[in-house]
């Protein structure tokens, strides 16, 4: 069974930010139809130039993707089209989350993509403990703090 994907409450966007929104889900959907590599690649070079987003702000973001296009963003198997969208809408605004893609912990193995900030997933069903991930695509000045910590 799968859990109703929602948006954390509902939102009447105005028609410039519905337009913001369908044209990021339209590119979204257009870029999970790439290869894992050139998805990936061109993800690292959108989130080049912005700044980390912070919970509010993807949160925002991902709520107006879901109250916009329910019938593209809305379903449970619609994980990647929707995270990229989340994605795109933020970088519109000039911030970028963690963009995430993995697979689920524990059987049976599922492919899922989300978006984390500080480390959390953004408004998802479940724990971020439950995925693990194959790879992640932030902001050049979240993988500088990264590769310090080191």
């Amino acid at each position: 069974m799968s859990l109703p994907v929602l948006p954390g409450r509902p939102l009447r966007p105005t028609p410039a930010v519905r337009l913001k929104v369908h044209a990021a889900v339209w590119l979204a959907r257009r870029l999970a139809r790439r290869s894992p590599q050139r998805l990936r690649a061109a993800m690292t070079l959108l989130s080049r130039g912005a700044r980390v987003a912070d919970h509010a702000e993807a949160r925002q973001a991902r709520d107006e993707v879901l109250s916009v296009c329910p019938r593209h963003c809305g379903s449970p198997t619609a994980c990647l089209p929707r995270s990229i969208a989340v994605a795109l809408v933020c970088r519109s605004r000039g911030t970028w989350p963690t963009w995430c893609v993995g697979v689920r912990a524990a059987p049976p193995f599922l492919a899922h993509a989300w978006i984390e900030v500080a480390g959390e997933m953004v408004d998802e069903p479940v724990d971020g403990d439950c995925y693990r991930k194959f790879f992640t695509v932030g902001t050049p000045e979240e993988r500088d703090e990264r590769e310090k910590s080191k």
